[in-house]
């Protein structure tokens, strides 16, 4: 019996032990990184949005992600629009404290495999916390960033400077989608 009673406590010691969890770390780019609900609108010099210019595309509400680059290093990440306007994949810099970020290189610097000639020039990038809302009224984290391509002849043709890129973190509720 003592032969039992010791061999249940040694297997339920070993059962508690074994259940423990490790504690999982986020990115180092954790706070700007995320899946954002955007905006494309043409933009002037000074940032302004030019009128009659709103959605340029048509393209509604697109999805737009931020996220960590494979050396997980806290000063840089990748911006992509995911396919959904002009097809580019940029490593920015970044700043985790200030949660600014920008393009530094002028050369090619397209990740997307078929447009690697192209130059992306992403510039006055800002995460604003709490500054945007939800389709449903709550607070959401807000993104704004301008965008231009080497391969880009609107701009000169309709008289604009870039693109505004402006919207919320995806919150994951279909009543914001």
């Amino acid at each position: 019996m003592k032969k039992i009673l010791y061999f249940a406590t040694l297997l339920f010691g070993l059962a508690l032990t074994s259940c423990e969890k490790d504690d999982i770390g986020g990115t180092a780019t954790e706070a700007t990184a995320g899946q954002w609900y955007v905006t494309v609108d043409a933009a002037d010099e000074n940032g302004n949005l030019v009128a009659g210019f709103e959605d340029l595309f048509g393209l509604g509400r697109v999805i737009m992600l931020t996220y960590n680059t494979s050396a997980n290093n806290p000063n840089e990440m990748i911006v992509s629009d995911n396919s959904t306007f002009w097809d580019f994949k940029v490593k920015v810099n970044c700043d985790q404290q200030a949660l600014t970020f920008q393009t530094t290189t002028t050369e090619n610097n397209n990740l997307v495999a078929d447009y690697e000639d192209i130059n992306v020039q992403v510039t006055g990038g800002k995460i604003l916390p709490q500054a945007g809302r939800q389709n449903n009224g709550s607070p959401a984290d807000s993104i704004v960033f301008y965008v231009s391509f080497s391969d880009d002849d609107y701009p000169a043709a309709y008289g604009y400077k870039n693109y505004r890129v402006s919207g919320v973190r995806y919150s994951g509720l279909v009543e914001n989608d």
